[in-house]
């Protein structure tokens, strides 16, 4: 199974709206397995986004990517494997060492 990147962050509730999850990706502020990519990149379970908020960059592993399975209200779509705080004017994607 896969689902559309711009659509998996909407329906995991990463963002609010489709249209701002597909601004955020030809922005830049999100990634997927390390590489900036498109709104119709396919997420599969096991695929590890990186998403870059105002003040954080949450990177997550994808546990379901059925848009069925993702549209029910209790799905866990997603696990959290790192939070790390960023500056509002820093670039989230420089070297963190």
């Amino acid at each position: 199974m896969s689902v559309r990147l711009d659509k998996f962050l909407k329906l995991a509730r990463l963002v609010k709206r489709r249209s701002a999850a597909q601004e955020m990706i030809e922005l830049g502020a999100v990634r997927m397995e390390g590489r900036t990519c498109k709104s119709s990149a396919e997420v599969r379970e096991g695929s590890v986004l990186e998403v870059a908020y105002m003040n954080r960059v949450l990177k997550v592993r994808v546990l379901c990517a059925d848009e069925a399975l993702l549209k029910r209200p209790h799905t866990v779509s997603w696990e959290q494997l790192e939070e790390r705080p960023v500056s509002p004017d820093e670039d989230p994607w420089a070297d963190k060492t």
